[in-house]
């Protein structure tokens, strides 16, 4: 094994069988094969594999399984292994194992004063990550960590060095080290815990975290004053949240119809029941001026699905199709599908996606694929994605995996090695 490549492969999660597609080939028993693709180098197989070992007690083979990953040098592994070893328990042994690494991986640093310190370790975890507070990971665990130890003044100190007067930053790498803003964070953060939470209201005052702050502490008449001067919406959205969490549903809905939060208040009636009224929120929202964005109107379509009334769903595609000149590219087109599918026509479906410019495309086979599959056609769905191979693989494979062609789904994911070449696949 080579970590590089182990590195490449789990970043992008290609040549791999990726983790949904590890957890499918579980649920549908197929444990045997993810025991034998964690010996072949497959590390999403290895990661879970030896943690369903440690679960049965198995804890020198769920070791065993991750050793040769743990040997090319590969933090992961050897932060899996870590993690492992003190969910068992043996957090003494998982602070020793991980104690090399620190000065040779950056992220590892963090991840062991953490585990120092949620091992009762906390100043020997203070020690360690004090001189990284120009490092905005280090410096967030430092403070988390340093909770409770009677060092807040000297770490609030410090940060308050870092935020520089008449300065905010207007991208993330406008400063180096650590930026103002995540110095602001920190230091409210240490404020609040100690109790100032004025100086900490202040800090944030024009904040996204202004809201949670608020929140947390039951201030709601502060909260609402900053909902009502809040242009981005989020304190609106923060306080319908809390109410609704208190069960002041009414109070929810006027939050979002004051803060014209049309959509989030479409999940809230949703949420309870109402979808009915949902659907005429979104139909109301598509109606106003750039309201019928792609996404919103998916949503809308899944709603008129979700409550059979897919025929008005479709009656109101031809309406936005209307504003549009009659253009209909494939990602408004393909809302059309699942909706001609709910009235009994997934056939005529099929023929329209079939027929659209944009229907021999890779994208479109995805999704008329999922269409086929949906409906109980999976061998039709593996057909149609072939023809695309190798585009789409882990759709491809999971729809193999579904059918118990497991060696073939295999084949589709490590292309490099596999004897079967996805292109045979029919």
């Amino acid at each position: 094994m080579d970590a590089a490549e182990l590195d490449r492969r789990a970043r992008t999660q290609s040549d791999c069988i990726p983790p949904l597609l590890v957890s499918r080939l579980l649920e549908l028993g197929h444990q045997k094969e993810v025991e034998f693709q964690a010996g072949r180098g497959e590390w999403f197989c290895a990661r879970e594999w030896a943690r369903l070992l440690g679960e049965q007690g198995r804890q020198a083979e769920a070791l065993a399984v991750l050793a040769p990953y743990v040997a090319t040098g590969w933090w992961p592994a050897a932060r899996t292994q870590a993690e492992l070893l003190e969910s068992w328990g043996r957090a003494a042994e998982a602070i020793e194992f991980t104690r090399p690494y620190p000065r040779t991986v950056g992220l590892s640093l963090e991840f062991f004063g953490r585990l120092l310190a949620r091992n009762g370790r906390q100043e020997e975890a203070i020690t360690l990550l004090s001189p990284g507070m120009d490092d905005w990971g280090l410096a967030t665990a430092l403070v988390e960590v340093a909770e409770g130890a009677g060092r807040d003044e000297e770490l609030a100190a410090q940060l308050a060095a870092r935020i520089p007067a008449e300065h905010r930053c207007a991208d993330p790498w406008c400063c180096r080290g650590l930026d103002q803003d995540t110095a602001i964070l920190l230091l409210a953060k240490i404020r609040e815990r100690q109790g100032h939470l004025d100086e900490a209201i202040t800090l944030l005052h024009d904040r996204d975290q202004l809201a949670d702050l608020l929140a947390r502490h039951d201030r709601l008449a502060e909260l609402r004053a900053y909902a009502a001067s809040d242009s981005q919406g989020h304190a609106a959205k923060r306080l319908a949240e809390v109410l609704e969490e208190r069960g002041d549903l009414a109070g929810a809905i006027a939050v979002y119809r004051q803060s014209h939060g049309s959509f989030e208040l479409a999940q809230l009636l949703l949420r309870h029941g109402r979808g009915e009224q949902a659907i005429e929120v979104l139909r109301a929202l598509t109606d106003e001026p750039d309201g019928a964005e792609d996404w919103i109107v998916e949503t809308l379509c899944t709603l008129y699905t979700d409550h059979g009334r897919a025929r008005e769903g479709l009656a109101y595609l031809d309406i936005l199709t209307a504003r549009r000149d009659g253009e209909e590219e494939w990602d408004f087109f393909r809302l059309r599908l699942p909706l001609l599918a709910a009235c009994g026509q997934l056939d005529d479906a099929l023929e329209q996606a079939r027929a659209h410019p944009e229907g021999d495309t890779a994208y479109a086979a995805w999704t008329i694929s999922d269409l086929l599959a949906e409906h109980g056609r999976t061998e039709e769905a593996v057909t149609v994605l072939a023809a695309h191979a190798p585009a789409h693989s882990h759709v491809l494979a999971g729809h193999l995996i579904s059918l118990g062609r497991i060696k073939e789904a295999v084949a589709v994911l490590q292309p490099g090695e596999a004897s079967v070449r996805a292109t045979s696949i029919t």
